[in-house]
């Protein structure tokens, strides 16, 4: 008699309604944060060359975007304005103006009635004429407390404008604390801080700073505030950090070489922890799907699902409408 294995792990494995009823890992369209790109004009989308399908909208065109998320099932949207240069300058004043297109941007999605939180990104970059996240002093070094303070004015100018999130991603000591304080000072108790606790300093942010048209304007690198990426015990003492000072969930950013960071984060923690797959992994599997190396959806569907597996929440992700559609 032939002798069979007692266990056969390829039965449940055998049939799609199989393998789906034991799925340990299950990705939904509300997993999704899409991040959108917000520029001047009216009517205006501009295509980003170096992010196929990703383009900058003007306000007027953000409320339909919003709506159509929220159709989706997609949760929340993360906003970043392209400053133009004759807005941007050393201390980064724009970042205060209550009129800036982030705010513009806010107060368009709430004015368009769409059913969706509105994250928002604290940092200077955006607004800096030499594109650092911070202040920088008469020898070109970040000054912290100083920049600090001026993080503290942008994010209550966020709130003031309507976000529901506010996601400091400048890497500044104390930021967290600071931007708490500020908020339950002025009345915004129920708003969330999403801090970027493990942002390293990475070479898949390229596209990004195109987007927001920051990287033309960087001098040096961002290596002295955003972390080492040799380095996993400090992305520990970082994220208790900023738990210790109000934040209500954290970030890991990049993306997929980092999930071993997000799987030690969500152990140790416990607590809600996003990932963002970033401008340059995005890029490179829409390179890879372009040049017939992969299947674009699959690939994006399977890079995803890493993500929940590793521990995440939820992922900031230039696929998010797509994917969304692709699971609906």
């Amino acid at each position: 008699m032939t002798s069979y294995p007692a266990l056969r792990p390829r039965r449940s494995r055998a049939h799609a309604w199989s393998r789906a009823l034991v799925a340990e890992t299950v990705l939904s369209p509300a997993d999704l944060i899409w991040p959108l790109f917000v520029t001047g004009g009216k009517g205006t989308t501009e295509p980003i060359a170096t992010m196929p399908g990703v383009s900058r909208l003007s306000v007027d065109l953000l409320g339909a975007a919003a709506k159509e998320a929220a159709a989706l099932g997609i949760p929340a949207l993360a906003l970043f304005p392209n400053t133009p240069a004759a807005a941007r300058s050393d201390d980064g004043a724009e970042a205060l103006n209550p009129d800036n297109l982030m705010c513009r941007a806010v107060r368009a999605i709430r004015d368009s009635g769409a059913n969706i939180g509105i994250l928002t990104d604290v940092a200077l970059d955006p607004y800096t004429s030499h594109g650092h996240d911070g202040l920088l002093d008469d020898r070109h070094r970040i000054v912290n407390d100083a920049s600090v303070e001026v993080l503290v004015g942008q994010a209550l100018n966020q709130a003031r404008a309507g976000a529901d999130i506010i996601a400091p991603s400048d890497m500044m000591d104390g930021r967290v604390g600071a931007i708490r304080t500020a908020l339950e000072a002025d009345g915004f108790y129920d708003v969330q801080i999403m801090a970027y606790a493990a942002k390293y300093a990475s070479a898949f942010y390229g596209p990004f700073r195109d987007a927001v048209g920051s990287g033309g304007y960087l001098k040096g690198d961002k290596k002295t505030y955003q972390m080492d990426y040799a380095n996993s015990d400090e992305a520990l003492r970082e994220v208790a950090l900023d738990l210790a000072e109000g934040a209500d969930s954290v970030m890991v950013k990049p993306g997929l070489p980092y999930l071993d960071i997000v799987r030690r984060v969500k152990d140790r923690f416990e607590i809600p922890v996003f990932a963002y797959q970033v401008s340059g992994e995005y890029a490179m599997l829409q390179a890879a799907a372009a040049a017939g190396v992969l299947d674009r959806d699959t690939a994006m569907l399977e890079t995803l699902t890493a993500f929940k597996r590793a521990g995440c929440s939820g992922v900031l992700t230039y696929f998010a409408r797509d994917c969304a559609r692709r699971l609906g």
